[in-house]
């Protein structure tokens, strides 16, 4: 019963829009038009629609293991656009339109279906442009930042870890990119659909770098000599696997009881917080070491 009440809605709206169609064609490009021609191009629209659809998903699945899944995805893109094209063609012929009639027929129709379709068709070039410039790939980790490219002064708790200004930007995987959206996963695991017209134009990082700096700031108690601290956190720090440079290490501040030490590492993968761990780990254990020689020390003077 409730199959048969949505099936009724749904043909009850395909007529409903039909006859609206077929009086806005016949007032505004002076034509005749009839409702069951309209009806043939709302089912040429949707069974098109549709076809094209699986076509270019079985292009884009099937082609990625051959030619790889960016060359696929720009040959499912073509399909999509070069598909849709045809079925708003055809769909025009089945209601006696021409396309010339179509475009330049009626002014303020034109005008108005040009406004409504704005945004939409600048993502969709905007998507065809990305696809052939190639300014990253699927499958690539990025950080994507508008407008335009500005800089944030960093405040507590960020401040500390960070450099002196942040990036304001989402970063994530690419994972798909179709007529309208730059699909990303990002880096808290949350699916981002970014449209095209805004891809375009924002400034991407693309993390495929072997290394990467990462910047690590410890406070260290004002009793331990910097110029003791520092050579053997240099030692310490130069044995992790994953360093691939010798730390530079400074002092960075200076608090009532404390100094901070800057410690920049350059680190293997394009994450920062997993290498920051183990960084903190060894800086922990080696000031306990050092307080605690500087402790029997002083024992042993008195």
């Amino acid at each position: 019963m409730n199959r048969l009440l949505t099936l009724s809605i749904i043909l009850f709206i395909i007529i409903g829009i039909a006859i609206a169609t077929t009086v806005i064609l016949s007032v505004v490009l002076h034509i005749s038009v009839t409702i069951t021609s309209v009806i043939n191009a709302v089912l040429i629209g949707g069974v098109g629609v549709v076809s094209v659809y699986i076509i270019s998903n079985i292009i884009k699945y099937r082609a990625s293991n051959v030619v790889g899944k960016t060359t696929a995805e720009s040959l499912s893109l073509v399909i999509q656009f070069i598909g849709y094209t045809v079925i708003v063609i055809l769909a025009l012929t089945a209601v006696h339109v021409g396309v010339t009639s179509a475009l330049f027929g009626g002014t303020v129709f034109g005008l108005v279906v040009g406004l409504a379709l704005q945004t939409s068709l600048s993502n969709v070039f905007s998507g065809i442009f990305l696809i052939l410039s190639r300014p990253f790939n699927i499958g690539d980790r990025v950080t994507i930042t508008t407008w335009q490219y500005g800089l944030l002064a960093p405040t507590y708790p960020p401040k500390f870890w960070s450099n002196d200004f942040l990036i304001p930007g989402y970063t994530g995987v690419i994972i798909d990119i179709n007529l309208m959206y730059t699909i990303i996963l990002t880096d808290e695991n949350v699916v981002m659909k970014i449209p095209n017209s805004i891809m375009i134009q924002a400034a991407v990082f693309v993390h495929s770098e072997e290394y990467r700096l990462v910047r690590t700031k410890y406070e260290i108690p004002k009793d331990l000599d910097p110029d003791i601290v520092i050579p053997r956190l240099k030692e310490r720090l130069s044995k992790l696997d994953f360093i691939v440079k010798e730390p530079v290490i400074k002092v960075l501040d200076t608090t009532l009881n404390t100094y901070v030490l800057g410690i920049d590492t350059y680190c293997k993968g394009q994450y920062e917080e997993p290498p920051r761990s183990e960084i903190i780990k060894v800086i922990m254990k080696t000031i306990k070491e050092i307080q605690s020689v500087k402790i029997n020390e002083k024992d042993n003077t008195h």
